[in-house]
């Protein structure tokens, strides 16, 4: 760690900021995999490299790995949407950038490339580094690459690290919200209308569990971290309004497992005049639409056995 603060100290003392907010890209990295896979590759030609079409992007990410040293190394970088490999080279990369920037290079930091597009010899798609610059100077290396990170622990305790080095636990979040975005919009389809219900309840209600109690001090007075929404959503309906919904957080002080979370986000709705026929027909067709929207197909795969 001492190493990369004494980089963060060079890039300061030569007046670039390590944590700087100035590098626009132009595109997101899966955007130019887009755009160029459509595009035919040129000839290799006998020197140099095989550049596209001559546009110049900016693409930023963070520094997975580093290959090479003396006058050429290959720098992959990782945004939210894909990965993309930087080429960074003598005869390419400016010399600021190649003699003073490449140096202070280290994995987990994030930079931003400019450049143009071509593919190596070995038909990988990268970027021909014209300028390079430090966004931000980590300090903390990443996980060992050979080994990733294995850990179960680390994973769940530092969300942010397990992020950064498993692209596709990125997957899981973008499904999760995908999720709830879709739950809104069928529901909403259907002219049920969304609420928000008090989170600290005077009683405890709406489902058998143990609650989390914390204390008002302007009331004094003990109150309870709800366990479902209910109570608050039935006056509602009372109330004139004759489909709602939440989806929202709820509080059981319970046990603790990779399945089973304090706090955790539910949906609970009420369909005025409706049987459970109704309720149970109208979740088949949200979980079917659901897959649809976000699988592409009714089939999933878990646990190895295919479920239709």
């Amino acid at each position: 760690m001492e190493e990369r603060r004494g980089k963060a100290r060079t890039l300061a003392e030569s007046g670039r900021n390590p944590y700087r907010n100035d590098f626009k890209p132009t595109h997101k990295i899966q955007a130019v995999r887009d755009k160029y896979d459509a595009i035919e590759k040129p000839p290799r030609p006998e020197k140099g490299i095989a550049r596209v079409d001559g546009e110049t992007i900016r693409v930023a990410g963070r520094v997975m790995a580093r290959r090479g040293f003396g006058k050429t190394s290959f720098v992959p970088i990782r945004d939210t949407s894909a990965q993309i490999q930087l080429f960074i080279n003598i005869n390419e990369t400016e010399e600021e950038s190649f003699k003073e920037v490449l140096p202070l290079l280290d994995t987990g930091d994030i930079v931003g490339a400019e450049g143009e597009v071509f593919w190596t010899g070995k038909g990988e798609m990268s970027v021909a580094v014209s300028k390079l610059t430090i966004i931000t100077k980590s300090l903390h290396p990443l996980p060992d690459k050979h080994h990733g990170l294995t850990d179960v622990e680390i994973r769940y305790r530092q969300r942010y690290l397990d992020l950064a080095v498993n692209p596709e636990v990125r997957d899981v979040f973008r499904k999760r919200s995908q999720i709830v975005t879709g739950i809104r919009s069928f529901l909403d389809q259907r002219d049920f209308l969304e609420v928000e219900t008090p989170m600290m309840h005077p009683i405890i209600g709406g489902a058998a569990a143990r609650p989390f109690i914390t204390h008002h001090n302007a009331l004094d007075m003990k109150l309870y971290m709800r366990i479902a929404p209910e109570l608050y959503l039935k006056r509602l309906v009372v109330g004139g309004f004759e489909r709602v919904y939440e989806i929202n957080r709820n509080f059981r002080n319970e046990g603790l497992s990779r399945q089973h979370n304090p706090e955790f986000t539910m949906l609970e709705f009420y369909w005025a005049y409706a049987t459970y026929e109704d309720l149970m027909s109208m979740t088949e067709v949200l979980f079917q639409e659901l897959a649809q929207q976000i699988n592409g197909s009714l089939k999933c795969t878990w646990e190895e056995r295919e479920i239709d």
